[in-house]
C-alpha cells in the first residue's frame, strides 16, 4: 500500500531537574553547595533514509517522545543528557506544524535531517545560585519541558520523469512497458489510485524513474477528484510527460484535455509551467488516431504552442523507443532536482533572563476579583521553579517584583491577600514581599 499523508505527535524530552546538594567530606566543614544541574531532553529529529518509499510505518506508531535528561548529581556533577531521537522517513518529505500550516522543513536527500522537537533544557543546581550574600543557596531548577507539537507529513514522488493526464489515456501500460513496474490496469476510469514508480532502462547504458501519477479531472487544483492527491507529486518531478489519448475514446477531445490539465497543473502550483514537457499521442494503433493527431498539431499551431508530440501505441510499443531517448536527453539537460518551494528550519531556543527586568512581558487584567498576569517568560519560570523550598518561593517573588509586576498590581488597585493568577497558578498579593 503506498501512504503518501500521515499525521503525527512529537514532544522533545523534558530537561532533568536541577539538585540540591551540599559538601558532606569529613574534613571541609561548612562545605558549600554542591548541587549539579540537569542534563537536557534529547530532541526529535526527522532524518531522510532513501531506503524508505512511504509514510506506511506511520500508519502504525503516531506518536513520538525523546527521553528526559537525567537529574543533576552530587558533588556538582551535571546529569547526562538525552539521547536525540532519529525518525527516518523517505526522500520527498515535507513537514507541515499542523496548527500553524507553516512548512518546516522539504526534505529531499539522503541523510538531510531537520529538529521538528527541541528537548528542554537542565535545570540549574544550587552552586549555580551562590552570590556574595546567599552563599548556601537551597534553590534548584526543575528541567525545562520540551517542545511539543502535531505535524502532517506529505510525501511528494521523488521521480525523473511524471505520467500525467486524464484518466485511462494510457499512462500504467506505457509504464508497464518501458519497466518492470506492474501497474493496476483496467477499462475504467481512475484505475490508478496511487503513485507507481518503476526504473525505465533506455537501452544505451542511460536510465531514469519514471512515476504514473494518478489521472485528475477539471476543478483538481481545487480537491475535485484526486485533485491534490494526484498534484503535490508532480512539483518532485523533473520532466512531465503530458500523455494524450488521441483515440478520442468516449466521445472526448483529445486537445481540450490537453489544455486542462495543463489549466489544472498551472493554477495549483505556477511554477510548474516552466517544468520541461513532453506531449505523448498515445494509442496511435486506432484507426481515427492519425486524423485527431493532424487536427491536435494544427489546434496548437494556431495557439502558438511549441510542443514535441510523439506519436506512439504503448499497446504495440511503436515509437516508445524513440520516446524513451528524447526524456533521456531532457533529464540529462536539466538540473538534478527542480526547484520546490519549501524551507528548513531548525526552532532555536529563546531564554528568557528573569532577572533582569523586562519591558512589555506581561500585561495585567481584572478577572472579577482576581488580578490575571498573562507573561510567557512567568508561566515559563513557574513551570521551572521549585516552590518546596522557601529560597525558592522568595526568588519566584523577587523576579516578579524586579520586573514591575507588584508596582502595576498597585497601581491598578491589588490589596494585600487580593487573588493573583498566572496560568493555572494561584497566590496571595502579599505587600509585605
Amino acid at each position: 500500500m503506498f501512504v503518501d499523508k500521515a499525521k503525527i505527535f512529537v514532544k522533545g524530552g523534558d530537561g532533568g531537574d536541577g539538585l540540591v546538594a551540599f559538601r558532606r567530606e569529613k574534613y571541609v566543614p561548612e562545605g558549600g553547595p554542591a548541587g549539579g544541574d540537569g542534563g537536557n531532553g534529547g530532541d526529535v529529529i526527522f532524518r531522510v533514509d532513501e531506503g524508505l518509499r512511504t509514510l506506511m510505518d506511520f500508519r502504525y506508531q503516531k506518536h513520538f517522545k525523546a527521553d528526559r535528561g537525567e537529574k543533576g548529581r552530587n558533588k556538582s556533577m551535571h546529569g547526562a543528557n538525552a539521547d536525540d531521537m532519529i525518525v527516518r522517513i523517505p526522500p520527498g518529505t515535507t513537514v507541515i506544524d499542523d496548527d500553524t500550516q507553516e512548512i518546516i522543513a522539504d526534505l529531499t536527500r539522503h541523510g538531510q535531517q531537520v529538529v521538528v522537537a527541541k528537548g528542554g533544557r537542565g535545570g540549574r543546581g544550587n552552586t549555580r545560585f551562590v552570590t556574595q550574600r546567599i552563599t548556601a543557596p537551597e534553590i534548584a531548577e526543575n528541567g525545562e519541558e520540551g517542545v511539543e507539537r502535531w505535524v502532517t507529513l506529505e510525501m511528494k514522488v521523488m521521480a525523473d520523469v511524471g505520467l500525467v493526464g486524464f484518466p485511462s489515456v494510457g499512462k500504467s501500460t506505457l509504464l508497464s512497458v518501458v519497466s518492470a513496474a506492474k501497474p493496476k490496469i483496467a477499462e475504467y476510469h481512475f484505475t490508478t489510485l496511487t503513485p507507481n514508480l518503476g526504473v525505465v532502462d533506455v537501452g544505451d547504458g542511460r536510465s531514469f524513474v519514471m512515476a504514473d501519477l494518478p489521472g485528475l479531472i477539471e476543478g483538481a487544483h481545487e480537491g475535485v477528484g484526486l485533485g491534490h492527491e494526484f498534484l503535490r507529486h508532480v512539483e518532485r518531478t523533473r520532466v512531465i510527460v503530458h500523455v494524450v489519448d488521441m483515440s478520442a475514446a468516449d466521445g472526448r477531445d483529445p486537445y481540450e484535455d490537453f489544455i486542462k490539465i495543463n489549466e489544472e497543473v498551472k493554477l495549483y502550483n505556477a511554477k510548474l509551467e516552466q517544468r520541461p514537457q513532453i506531449v505523448v499521442a498515445n494509442k496511435m494503433d486506432m484507426p481515427v488516431s492519425e486524423e485527431n493527431l493532424a487536427l491536435f498539431k494544427e489546434q496548437l499551431a494556431a495557439d502558438g504552442k511549441e510542443f514535441e508530440v510523439y506519436p506512439i501505441s504503448a499497446l504495440t510499443r511503436s515509437g516508445v523507443q524513440e520516446l524513451l531517448y528524447k526524456i533521456s536527453d531532457i533529464v540529462e539537460s536539466i538540473p538534478q532536482a527542480p526547484e520546490v518551494e519549501g524551507v528548513v528550519e531548525t526552532e532555536e531556543r529563546k531564554v528568557y533572563r528573569f532577572e533582569k527586568n523586562e519591558e512589555n512581558d506581561f500585561t495585567i487584567r481584572r478577572d472579577n476579583d482576581a488580578f490575571v498576569i498573562d507573561s510567557p517568560s512567568i508561566e515559563k519560570l513557574i513551570k521551572r521553579t521549585n516552590f518546596s523550598t522557601q529560597d525558592g518561593v522568595a526568588r519566584f517573588a523577587r523576579i516578579l517584583r524586579n520586573m514591575g509586576i507588584d508596582d502595576e498590581l498597585r497601581r491598578r488597585g491589588a490589596v494585600h491577600g487580593q487573588t493573583i493568577q498566572i496560568g493555572d497558578f494561584e497566590f496571595e498579593f502579599d505587600e509585605k514581599q
